[in-house]
Protein backbone atom coordinates (compact mmCIF):
# COMPACT_ATOMS: atom_id res chain seq x y z
CA UNK A 1 0.00 0.00 0.00
CA UNK A 2 1.54 3.60 -0.83
CA UNK A 3 0.27 6.98 -0.46
CA UNK A 4 -0.89 8.42 -3.73
CA UNK A 5 -1.95 11.78 -3.11
CA UNK A 6 -2.66 14.25 -0.40
CA UNK A 7 -3.94 18.17 0.01
CA UNK A 8 -4.22 20.78 1.98
CA UNK A 9 -7.74 22.69 2.99
CA UNK A 10 -7.36 25.69 4.14
CA UNK A 11 -10.79 26.39 5.53
CA UNK A 12 -12.75 29.25 7.79
CA UNK A 13 -15.86 28.32 9.52
CA UNK A 14 -15.93 31.25 11.94
CA UNK A 15 -12.08 30.70 12.32
CA UNK A 16 -9.29 29.02 10.30
CA UNK A 17 -8.59 25.72 10.26
CA UNK A 18 -6.00 23.39 8.08
CA UNK A 19 -6.91 20.03 7.45
CA UNK A 20 -4.56 17.60 5.61
CA UNK A 21 -6.07 14.98 4.08
CA UNK A 22 -4.04 11.60 3.01
CA UNK A 23 -4.88 9.56 0.64
CA UNK A 24 -3.48 6.24 -0.30
CA UNK A 25 -3.70 3.84 -3.60
CA UNK A 26 -6.52 1.11 -1.53
CA UNK A 27 -9.01 4.04 -1.47
CA UNK A 28 -8.39 4.69 2.06
CA UNK A 29 -7.43 8.16 3.32
CA UNK A 30 -6.75 10.29 6.77
CA UNK A 31 -7.40 13.59 8.32
CA UNK A 32 -4.82 15.66 10.30
CA UNK A 33 -5.15 18.83 11.83
CA UNK A 34 -2.23 21.20 10.78
CA UNK A 35 -4.13 24.66 12.37
CA UNK A 36 -1.46 26.75 14.37
CA UNK A 37 -3.30 29.79 15.28
CA UNK A 38 -2.50 33.17 13.44
CA UNK A 39 0.14 30.80 11.59
CA UNK A 40 -1.92 29.05 9.69
CA UNK A 41 -0.48 29.51 5.91
CA UNK A 42 2.89 28.86 7.25
CA UNK A 43 2.61 25.44 8.18
CA UNK A 44 0.37 24.93 5.04
CA UNK A 45 2.93 26.50 2.45
CA UNK A 46 5.76 24.10 4.61
CA UNK A 47 3.04 20.82 3.99
CA UNK A 48 2.39 21.83 0.31
CA UNK A 49 6.07 22.25 -0.42
CA UNK A 50 7.95 20.30 1.63
CA UNK A 51 5.92 17.58 3.38
CA UNK A 52 3.47 16.16 0.85
CA UNK A 53 6.01 15.85 -1.81
CA UNK A 54 8.32 13.32 0.44
CA UNK A 55 4.86 11.38 1.43
CA UNK A 56 4.26 10.02 -2.02
CA UNK A 57 4.89 6.67 -2.21
CA UNK A 58 5.76 5.63 1.14
CA UNK A 59 3.57 2.68 2.76
CA UNK A 60 1.39 5.23 5.12
CA UNK A 61 0.94 1.80 7.87
CA UNK A 62 4.42 2.52 8.97
CA UNK A 63 3.74 5.53 11.36
CA UNK A 64 6.78 5.06 13.76
CA UNK A 65 9.30 4.99 10.04
CA UNK A 66 7.80 8.34 9.13
CA UNK A 67 7.28 10.04 12.23
CA UNK A 68 10.73 9.77 12.76
CA UNK A 69 11.70 10.88 9.14
CA UNK A 70 9.92 13.93 9.24
CA UNK A 71 11.61 14.61 12.55
CA UNK A 72 15.44 12.82 12.48
CA UNK A 73 15.60 13.16 9.03
CA UNK A 74 14.67 16.98 9.26
CA UNK A 75 18.08 19.09 9.52
CA UNK A 76 15.63 22.20 11.53
CA UNK A 77 13.67 20.50 13.91
CA UNK A 78 11.15 21.26 15.98
CA UNK A 79 9.42 24.04 16.33
CA UNK A 80 5.44 25.06 16.03
CA UNK A 81 5.73 25.43 12.07
CA UNK A 82 7.14 22.46 11.30
CA UNK A 83 6.05 19.61 14.70
CA UNK A 84 2.39 21.08 13.63
CA UNK A 85 3.07 19.45 9.95
CA UNK A 86 4.46 16.64 11.22
CA UNK A 87 1.28 16.40 13.91
CA UNK A 88 -0.98 16.51 10.89
CA UNK A 89 0.79 14.00 9.35
CA UNK A 90 0.78 11.71 12.23
CA UNK A 91 -2.67 11.91 13.27
CA UNK A 92 -3.67 11.13 9.19
CA UNK A 93 -2.09 8.40 9.44
CA UNK A 94 -3.21 7.13 12.52
CA UNK A 95 -6.91 7.62 11.16
CA UNK A 96 -5.92 5.80 8.42
CA UNK A 97 -4.76 2.71 10.26
CA UNK A 98 -7.48 2.61 12.00
CA UNK A 99 -9.99 2.78 9.11
CA UNK A 100 -7.76 0.15 7.64
CA UNK A 101 -8.24 -2.45 10.65
CA UNK A 102 -11.51 -1.20 10.78
CA UNK A 103 -11.46 -0.14 14.63
CA UNK A 104 -11.55 3.28 16.55
CA UNK A 105 -8.37 5.10 17.28
CA UNK A 106 -8.79 4.31 21.25
CA UNK A 107 -8.29 0.07 20.11
CA UNK A 108 -5.17 0.90 18.46
CA UNK A 109 -3.78 2.93 21.90
CA UNK A 110 -4.49 -0.28 24.16
CA UNK A 111 -7.73 0.05 24.30
CA UNK A 112 -10.29 1.79 26.82
CA UNK A 113 -9.36 2.65 30.61
CA UNK A 114 -12.47 4.41 30.81
CA UNK A 115 -15.88 4.91 29.32
CA UNK A 116 -16.04 8.55 29.22
CA UNK A 117 -13.68 11.67 29.69
CA UNK A 118 -13.60 14.39 32.19
CA UNK A 119 -14.26 17.89 30.71
CA UNK A 120 -13.83 21.22 31.77
CA UNK A 121 -15.25 24.44 30.79
CA UNK A 122 -14.18 28.34 30.45
CA UNK A 123 -15.95 30.64 32.78
CA UNK A 124 -15.19 34.28 31.73
CA UNK A 125 -16.54 37.58 32.88
CA UNK A 126 -16.20 41.60 32.42
CA UNK A 127 -15.64 41.62 36.12
CA UNK A 128 -15.95 39.23 38.87
CA UNK A 129 -19.59 39.41 39.39
CA UNK A 130 -19.75 37.97 35.75
CA UNK A 131 -17.73 35.87 36.40
CA UNK A 132 -19.42 34.24 38.84
CA UNK A 133 -22.48 34.31 36.62
CA UNK A 134 -20.75 32.15 34.07
CA UNK A 135 -19.48 29.51 36.50
CA UNK A 136 -23.32 29.09 37.42
CA UNK A 137 -24.03 29.06 33.88
CA UNK A 138 -21.67 26.02 33.28
CA UNK A 139 -22.41 23.73 36.42
CA UNK A 140 -26.31 24.17 35.18
CA UNK A 141 -24.52 22.60 31.97
CA UNK A 142 -23.23 19.99 34.06
CA UNK A 143 -19.52 20.76 34.30
CA UNK A 144 -17.96 19.84 37.12
CA UNK A 145 -14.85 21.13 36.42
CA UNK A 146 -14.92 24.92 35.67
CA UNK A 147 -11.62 27.45 34.45
CA UNK A 148 -12.42 30.81 35.88
CA UNK A 149 -10.99 33.74 34.22
CA UNK A 150 -12.27 37.77 34.66
CA UNK A 151 -11.35 40.92 33.90
CA UNK A 152 -8.87 42.80 36.27
CA UNK A 153 -9.59 46.14 37.87
CA UNK A 154 -8.35 49.26 36.09
CA UNK A 155 -6.88 46.78 33.43
CA UNK A 156 -8.41 47.48 30.08
CA UNK A 157 -7.77 43.78 28.48
CA UNK A 158 -7.67 40.44 30.39
CA UNK A 159 -6.76 37.23 28.54
CA UNK A 160 -9.74 35.09 28.24
CA UNK A 161 -12.17 37.56 28.67
CA UNK A 162 -14.67 38.24 25.30
CA UNK A 163 -14.13 41.89 23.83
CA UNK A 164 -17.94 42.06 23.30
CA UNK A 165 -20.65 39.62 23.15
CA UNK A 166 -20.20 35.77 22.61
CA UNK A 167 -17.75 33.73 23.30
CA UNK A 168 -14.14 34.56 23.67
CA UNK A 169 -11.90 34.53 20.60
CA UNK A 170 -8.43 35.84 21.00
CA UNK A 171 -7.49 36.05 17.81
CA UNK A 172 -8.73 39.29 15.91
CA UNK A 173 -8.79 39.74 11.81
CA UNK A 174 -5.60 41.53 10.54
CA UNK A 175 -2.33 42.31 12.25
CA UNK A 176 -1.92 41.76 15.75
CA UNK A 177 -3.99 44.40 18.19
CA UNK A 178 -2.40 45.66 21.38
CA UNK A 179 -3.63 45.17 24.62
CA UNK A 180 -2.26 46.31 28.04
CA UNK A 181 -1.31 44.16 31.27
CA UNK A 182 -0.59 44.93 34.73
CA UNK A 183 0.68 41.45 37.07
CA UNK A 184 0.55 43.70 40.63
CA UNK A 185 -3.13 44.19 40.01
CA UNK A 186 -3.91 40.76 38.66
CA UNK A 187 -1.93 39.43 41.65
CA UNK A 188 -4.21 41.09 44.22
CA UNK A 189 -7.01 40.40 42.44
CA UNK A 190 -6.84 36.49 41.32
CA UNK A 191 -7.22 35.06 45.21
CA UNK A 192 -10.13 37.51 46.17
CA UNK A 193 -11.85 36.11 42.66
CA UNK A 194 -11.80 32.80 43.39
CA UNK A 195 -12.54 33.07 47.55
CA UNK A 196 -15.40 34.69 45.97
CA UNK A 197 -16.28 31.36 43.51
CA UNK A 198 -16.02 29.04 46.14
CA UNK A 199 -18.14 31.10 48.91
CA UNK A 200 -20.77 31.23 46.25
CA UNK A 201 -20.56 27.45 44.69
CA UNK A 202 -18.82 25.62 47.46
CA UNK A 203 -15.70 23.16 47.28
CA UNK A 204 -16.93 21.03 45.20
CA UNK A 205 -16.35 22.51 41.86
CA UNK A 206 -13.01 21.72 40.33
CA UNK A 207 -11.71 25.11 39.69
CA UNK A 208 -8.85 26.33 37.02
CA UNK A 209 -7.18 29.40 36.49
CA UNK A 210 -4.86 30.19 33.28
CA UNK A 211 -1.80 32.80 34.09
CA UNK A 212 -1.02 32.41 30.44
CA UNK A 213 2.80 33.02 31.42
CA UNK A 214 2.29 36.46 32.77
CA UNK A 215 4.24 36.01 35.77
CA UNK A 216 7.81 36.08 36.70
CA UNK A 217 8.83 32.97 39.16
CA UNK A 218 8.66 35.14 42.57
CA UNK A 219 5.22 36.26 41.31
CA UNK A 220 4.18 32.73 40.11
CA UNK A 221 5.04 31.48 43.58
CA UNK A 222 2.91 34.31 45.44
CA UNK A 223 0.07 33.63 43.20
CA UNK A 224 0.03 30.02 43.70
CA UNK A 225 1.09 29.84 47.65
CA UNK A 226 -2.10 32.59 47.62
CA UNK A 227 -4.55 30.88 45.90
CA UNK A 228 -3.61 27.67 48.18
CA UNK A 229 -6.82 27.99 50.18
CA UNK A 230 -8.94 27.74 47.24
CA UNK A 231 -8.05 24.57 46.40
CA UNK A 232 -7.34 24.48 42.35
CA UNK A 233 -7.53 21.64 40.08
CA UNK A 234 -4.45 23.05 37.99
CA UNK A 235 -2.86 26.54 37.44
CA UNK A 236 -1.85 26.75 34.28
CA UNK A 237 1.02 28.52 32.84
CA UNK A 238 2.33 30.44 35.94
CA UNK A 239 5.30 31.33 34.54
CA UNK A 240 6.87 31.15 30.57
CA UNK A 241 7.97 28.09 29.36
CA UNK A 242 11.47 28.78 28.51
CA UNK A 243 13.10 28.98 31.94
CA UNK A 244 12.20 25.49 33.20
CA UNK A 245 13.76 26.64 36.27
CA UNK A 246 11.59 29.13 37.60
CA UNK A 247 9.28 26.30 38.11
CA UNK A 248 11.70 24.70 40.60
CA UNK A 249 11.15 28.11 42.85
CA UNK A 250 7.48 27.93 42.50
CA UNK A 251 7.42 24.09 43.64
CA UNK A 252 9.52 25.28 46.62
CA UNK A 253 6.68 27.72 47.72
CA UNK A 254 3.49 26.01 46.98
CA UNK A 255 1.29 22.59 46.58
CA UNK A 256 -1.01 23.97 44.07
CA UNK A 257 -0.87 21.92 40.88
CA UNK A 258 0.66 23.30 38.04
CA UNK A 259 -0.05 22.33 34.01
CA UNK A 260 2.21 23.67 31.61
CA UNK A 261 3.34 23.07 27.80
CA UNK A 262 0.10 24.43 25.36
CA UNK A 263 2.62 25.85 23.24
CA UNK A 264 5.38 22.89 23.84
CA UNK A 265 5.98 20.90 20.63
CA UNK A 266 8.40 17.68 21.74
CA UNK A 267 9.04 15.34 24.58
CA UNK A 268 12.55 17.43 25.17
CA UNK A 269 10.72 20.58 26.59
CA UNK A 270 9.31 18.37 29.34
CA UNK A 271 12.35 15.98 30.10
CA UNK A 272 13.29 18.26 33.42
CA UNK A 273 9.92 19.29 34.58
CA UNK A 274 8.57 15.45 35.08
CA UNK A 275 11.73 14.17 36.20
CA UNK A 276 11.74 17.02 38.70
CA UNK A 277 7.98 16.59 39.45
CA UNK A 278 7.58 20.50 38.58
CA UNK A 279 4.30 20.17 36.67
CA UNK A 280 1.28 18.11 37.44
CA UNK A 281 -0.04 17.72 34.15
CA UNK A 282 0.54 18.23 30.24
CA UNK A 283 -1.00 20.59 28.17
CA UNK A 284 0.83 20.18 24.82
CA UNK A 285 -2.09 19.27 21.91
CA UNK A 286 -1.80 16.19 20.12
CA UNK A 287 -1.90 18.71 16.68
CA UNK A 288 1.23 20.43 18.24
CA UNK A 289 3.39 18.08 20.17
CA UNK A 290 4.21 15.40 17.20
CA UNK A 291 0.71 13.48 17.08
CA UNK A 292 -0.11 10.07 18.55
CA UNK A 293 3.24 8.77 17.95
CA UNK A 294 5.50 11.26 20.37
CA UNK A 295 2.40 11.91 22.62
CA UNK A 296 2.01 8.36 23.53
CA UNK A 297 6.15 8.36 24.42
CA UNK A 298 5.62 11.28 26.67
CA UNK A 299 2.18 10.55 28.32
CA UNK A 300 4.11 7.02 28.98
CA UNK A 301 7.13 8.81 30.19
CA UNK A 302 4.84 11.38 32.27
CA UNK A 303 3.08 8.36 34.07
CA UNK A 304 6.12 6.84 35.61
CA UNK A 305 6.48 10.52 37.63
CA UNK A 306 2.57 10.66 38.23
CA UNK A 307 2.27 13.11 36.26
CA UNK A 308 -1.21 13.36 34.47
CA UNK A 309 -2.14 14.53 30.57
CA UNK A 310 -4.71 17.57 30.55
CA UNK A 311 -4.39 18.03 26.16
CA UNK A 312 -4.87 21.73 25.00
CA UNK A 313 -8.22 22.29 23.30
CA UNK A 314 -9.74 25.12 22.63
CA UNK A 315 -11.59 26.13 19.62
CA UNK A 316 -8.30 27.49 17.53
CA UNK A 317 -7.81 23.51 17.13
CA UNK A 318 -10.13 21.74 14.82
CA UNK A 319 -12.44 18.68 15.71
CA UNK A 320 -10.13 16.22 14.06
CA UNK A 321 -7.87 16.91 16.75
CA UNK A 322 -10.55 17.02 19.55
CA UNK A 323 -11.43 13.63 18.40
CA UNK A 324 -8.02 12.11 18.66
CA UNK A 325 -7.85 13.69 21.65
CA UNK A 326 -10.63 11.89 22.98
CA UNK A 327 -9.47 8.76 21.86
CA UNK A 328 -6.33 8.74 23.40
CA UNK A 329 -7.81 10.12 26.93
CA UNK A 330 -10.40 7.00 26.99
CA UNK A 331 -6.49 5.01 26.19
CA UNK A 332 -3.61 6.36 28.34
CA UNK A 333 -4.06 5.48 32.84
CA UNK A 334 -2.93 8.73 33.55
CA UNK A 335 -5.62 11.11 31.85
CA UNK A 336 -6.16 14.06 34.36
CA UNK A 337 -8.75 16.42 32.06
CA UNK A 338 -9.57 17.50 28.96
CA UNK A 339 -9.95 20.84 27.73
CA UNK A 340 -13.52 21.93 26.12
CA UNK A 341 -15.11 24.72 23.90
CA UNK A 342 -17.25 23.58 21.73
CA UNK A 343 -17.18 24.91 18.26
CA UNK A 344 -19.78 27.21 17.01
CA UNK A 345 -22.80 25.73 14.83
CA UNK A 346 -20.96 26.50 11.66
CA UNK A 347 -17.74 24.59 11.84
CA UNK A 348 -20.15 21.74 11.75
CA UNK A 349 -20.98 22.36 8.50
CA UNK A 350 -17.43 21.49 7.26
CA UNK A 351 -16.62 19.07 9.40
CA UNK A 352 -18.42 15.82 10.51
CA UNK A 353 -18.27 14.75 14.08
CA UNK A 354 -18.41 11.86 15.80
CA UNK A 355 -18.16 12.88 20.16
CA UNK A 356 -20.77 14.31 22.18
CA UNK A 357 -20.89 16.19 25.14
CA UNK A 358 -23.20 14.87 28.13
CA UNK A 359 -22.85 16.15 31.99
CA UNK A 360 -19.42 17.72 31.97
CA UNK A 361 -18.10 14.86 29.99
CA UNK A 362 -17.10 13.88 26.23
CA UNK A 363 -17.43 10.36 24.72
CA UNK A 364 -16.87 9.10 21.03
CA UNK A 365 -18.57 6.21 19.36
CA UNK A 366 -16.90 3.16 17.48
CA UNK A 367 -16.35 4.85 13.76
CA UNK A 368 -12.77 2.97 12.36
CA UNK A 369 -10.01 5.64 12.61
CA UNK A 370 -10.43 9.01 14.18
CA UNK A 371 -14.14 9.15 13.41
CA UNK A 372 -14.20 13.38 11.81
CA UNK A 373 -14.98 13.89 8.05
CA UNK A 374 -14.62 16.76 6.07
CA UNK A 375 -17.35 18.31 3.54
CA UNK A 376 -14.23 19.75 0.98
CA UNK A 377 -17.55 21.60 -0.95
CA UNK A 378 -18.76 23.28 1.99
CA UNK A 379 -14.88 23.94 3.51
CA UNK A 380 -14.37 25.97 0.21
CA UNK A 381 -16.98 28.13 0.90
CA UNK A 382 -15.47 29.67 4.12
CA UNK A 383 -11.61 30.96 2.35
CA UNK A 384 -9.18 32.28 4.58
CA UNK A 385 -9.06 35.19 6.50
CA UNK A 386 -5.93 36.26 7.92
CA UNK A 387 -6.19 36.58 12.05
CA UNK A 388 -3.85 37.18 14.63
CA UNK A 389 -3.18 36.79 18.09
CA UNK A 390 -2.81 40.02 20.43
CA UNK A 391 0.42 41.45 21.58
CA UNK A 392 0.43 42.42 24.89
CA UNK A 393 2.48 45.72 26.89
CA UNK A 394 2.55 46.52 30.70
CA UNK A 395 1.14 50.13 31.21
CA UNK A 396 4.37 51.45 30.75
CA UNK A 397 4.67 50.10 27.25
CA UNK A 398 7.14 47.72 28.09
CA UNK A 399 6.54 44.29 25.97
CA UNK A 400 5.16 41.45 27.93
CA UNK A 401 4.01 38.40 27.14
CA UNK A 402 0.73 37.92 26.13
Amino acid sequence: MKIKNAKVIVSCPGRNFVTLKIETDAGVYGLGDATLNGRELAVASYLENYCIPMLLGKDPRNTEDLWNYFYRGVYWKRGAVNMAALSAIDLALWDIKGKLLGTPLYNLLGGKSRERVLVYAHATGKDSAEALDSVGKKLDLGFSAVRVQAGVPNVPASYGVARGEGPYEPAAPGLPHEESWDTPRYLRFAPKLFQNVRDAYGDDVLLLHDVHHRCTPIEAARLAKDLEPYRLFWLEDPVTGELQEGLRLLRRHSVTPVAIGEVFNSVYDYTSLISEQLIDFVRMPLSHGGGVTHLLKLAAFAGIYHVQMGFHGATDLSPVNLAASIHFDLAVSNFGIQEYMPHPEVVNEVFKVNYRFERGTLSIDDTPGIGVDIDEEQAARYPYQMACLPVARKLDGTLTYW
